[in-house]
């Protein structure tokens, strides 16, 4: 697997890389990807504050208004599970890019009495989900999808003790 961190300026320190990393790690472990066989992941996680995150999210995706996680795929839906999808040359299935709004964890943290780094753990889980092809429009998905991230926050939490 490989996971490529990044941090909008002055937003670096304010995460444990080993641990971003980790998170992204464990949720696609829960998902089926190893680094066994012949799938192999990349995800960049980013980052960034609030005004970042909503210029990503006006300008791709039209939605005019700050956010707290966004997820920009780079394969179909269900490509990454897909048996007759070709791996390209360097062995790596490029899953995408997640971007996370620290401040806006930090707000969301305190609103749902938590800490600030569990908060930016379901963030990054909600978000490599995405990239997986988990979606929440309809409600049977939004349940499945919520689902899934409470058992990988609960195996990475429990893994914590």
């Amino acid at each position: 697997m490989e996971v490529n961190i990044l941090f909008e300026e002055g937003l670096e320190g304010s995460l444990d890389e080993s641990w971003l990393r980790g998170v992204v790690e464990a949720t696609l472990r829960a998902e089926g990807l190893t680094e066994s066989a012949d799938i192999s992941a990349e995800v960049s996680l980013l980052i960034a504050g609030p005004d970042e995150v909503h210029r990503l999210n006006r300008e791709y995706l039209g939605e005019d208004h700050p956010t707290d996680v966004l997820s920009f795929p780079m394969l179909p839906p269900h490509a990454v599970d897909d048996p007759g999808f070709v791996t390209p040359p360097d062995g790596l299935r490029h899953l995408g890019e997640v971007i996370v709004s620290y401040p806006q964890a930090l707000t969301q943290a305190q609103e749902h009495g938590h800490t600030p780094t569990r908060e930016v753990a379901i963030l990054i889980i909600h978000g490599v989900l995405h990239l997986l092809g988990y979606d929440h429009a309809e409600p049977a998905e939004e349940k499945a999808m919520r689902t899934r991230e409470a058992a990988i926050l609960a195996q990475i939490e429990g893994g914590r003790s």
